[in-house]
């Protein structure tokens, strides 16, 4: 009989998320913060307008961040995955939320409240700097949508979401990118109707960029989606053609 144990495969914590943007002694510090908290498909875990001020690192699955607009319609914001911080805004500044957060599917997190998030940036400088960073990266996001709304059309804003999902959590050496979302929620990301993007994702599969499933979109060839975004989405050229 093989004595070979089998092992679990190493965590990887993508390099633009908190914890992958400390070393090893510094992940295990945040991974010790507060306490594990367990989310169903679902749960609102952070609740917009909501005073509360805790920050939940995860650890595994994904979140959706939202916030309802003037109209009562809701817009999707972000979507957040394992290595992410989220809800740090008001763990900093002790402001009201800016959006409803809830679990795509089970979800895995440290709940950390405000004081010991603040204590241990002050006490490991790093893990100061890494939590700024990440929240400038997020803010970068969100400017480059904004422009993208202004100078692109769905595709464009379509492709250029993708591939910024893709090279933000794709595991090295992977196309494949698991997207917790609906069409519909699709849309809202992207700031479409949801017939638009129904038509864009099919431009997107027959120029050969991606193939879709339910709740999954794997990417075959990121350099010809990164060139579909690029252009603004002018014009899908097959990239064999």
């Amino acid at each position: 009989m093989s004595n070979t144990r089998m092992h679990r495969a190493e965590p990887y914590w993508p390099p633009a998320g908190l914890l992958g943007r400390v070393g090893e002694a510094d992940r295990q510090v945040l991974l010790g913060l507060g306490h594990r908290v367990v989310y169903p498909a679902g749960q609102i875990t952070i609740r917009e307008a909501d005073t509360s001020d805790f920050a939940l690192l995860l650890i595994g699955g994904a979140v959706k961040v939202t916030a309802h607009a003037q109209d009562g319609r809701e817009a999707l914001l972000a979507v957040r995955m394992a290595g992410d911080l989220v809800g740090e805004l008001a763990g900093i500044d002790s402001q009201p939320r800016i959006g409803t957060v809830t679990a795509c599917g089970r979800v895995l997190a440290r709940y950390i409240l405000r004081s010991e998030l603040l204590h241990c940036t002050k006490q490991h400088p790093a893990i100061g700097l890494a939590l700024s960073a990440s929240v400038v990266a997020k803010l970068r996001t969100a400017t480059g949508r904004i422009v993208d709304f202004a100078g692109c059309d769905v595709l464009g804003r379509l492709a250029r979401i993708l591939h910024h999902l893709a090279v933000t959590y794709g595991r090295p050496g992977s196309n494949e990118v698991h997207l917790p979302l609906s069409q519909p929620e699709m849309a809202t990301l992207v700031g479409a109707a949801e017939s638009s993007i129904h038509k864009a994702l099919r431009a997107l599969r027959e120029s050969g960029a991606v193939v879709t499933g339910y709740r999954r979109i794997t990417i075959l060839d990121l350099d010809h989606l990164a060139g579909i975004a690029g252009s603004g989405g002018s014009a899908v050229i097959p990239p064999n053609s």
